[in-house]
């Protein structure tokens, strides 16, 4: 099944800190993809797991003074890439090294990177402010010949830049079928069969070799969860990228990271949004 629920959600008053906040709290119940405007945000979830009831939840425990009017429209399956080129997805420079398009851009800047993406409902464009922080400070790092783990790798993006940059081994774990595929043909597309891309969750990493580095651009949640696991499989010396967390929400993931010898090296921050680099001591 290739259905899903729009979800739109008019809100005011309106403003970017609102909406990614809503886009982050859609996220915890299942949703996928997000498009914030002037008036709100339009949300997107596969129909299976649509659930009106935790979104109704979600909107009476939004922690903002606005209005909100929600409509949900069941959307039949369809070729997601062509909704995509007809609305959203436009090619994008990162860091000025990296350009990401999908193969059906014609017109786009020439850069040493050039990563071709076919987004369907995955997330990971380089649009959203977490993927482009990642995306930059993986092009800070020195990736020659080193090992990786792209945890909730989405489209993939992240792993295929990682790839491009040297990395030899790279492990790429969704848990979304869908995105798995995804992830598969725009690995596959870029001509990296370097990148390992595996269906499912952390129980993935018990079979995986300790890393170089580790990225998860997933939540809050699910990465405080998980840390344990995610250490587990650093070296010693090894670097962690986290994102897909608010910049107030660093107190609260340093909390559990400092349990399993994780040591903050910096951040980074655009939009509020914040991407965290770690070192396993």
């Amino acid at each position: 099944m290739n259905d899903y629920y729009e979800v739109r959600l008019d809100m005011a008053p309106v403003d970017e800190d609102m909406t990614d906040l809503m886009a982050a709290m859609l996220g915890d119940v299942g949703f996928e993809s997000f498009v914030p405007d002037t008036t709100g945000l339009t949300a997107y979830v596969k129909s299976e797991i649509y659930d009106a009831d935790k979104v109704a939840g979600i909107i009476g425990e939004f922690p903002f003074e606005t209005e909100i009017s929600i409509m949900a429209t069941l959307v039949e399956g369809r070729d997601w890439n062509i909704e995509w080129e007809k609305n959203y997805f436009r090619p994008i420079v990162v860091g000025d090294k990296c350009v990401i398009h999908s193969s059906f851009h014609k017109d786009f800047p020439v850069c040493k990177y050039d990563i071709v993406i076919d987004p369907k409902m995955a997330f990971g464009t380089g649009h959203h402010a977490t993927t482009s922080l990642v995306i930059n400070q993986l092009l800070d790092l020195n990736l020659e010949g080193k090992s990786m783990v792209d945890m909730g790798t989405g489209t993939g993006i992240l792993a295929i830049l990682a790839a491009m940059c040297g990395a030899t081994s790279i492990t790429a774990i969704e848990i979304d079928p869908m995105a798995y595929e995804n992830a598969v043909e725009n690995v596959a597309s870029n001509g990296h069969s370097e990148v390992d891309v595996r269906l499912g969750d952390a129980t993935q990493l018990d079979c995986i070799e300790p890393v170089d580095v580790f990225v998860a651009n997933i939540n809050r949640n699910i990465i405080t969860s998980d840390l344990a696991s995610y250490a587990s499989v650093l070296h010693h010396g090894g670097i962690m990228l986290l994102s897909g967390f608010y910049e107030h929400d660093i107190p609260v993931i340093m909390e559990t990271a400092c349990k399993y010898g994780l040591k903050e090296h910096f951040h980074t921050v655009k939009d509020n949004w914040a991407c965290l680099r770690l070192v396993r001591q």
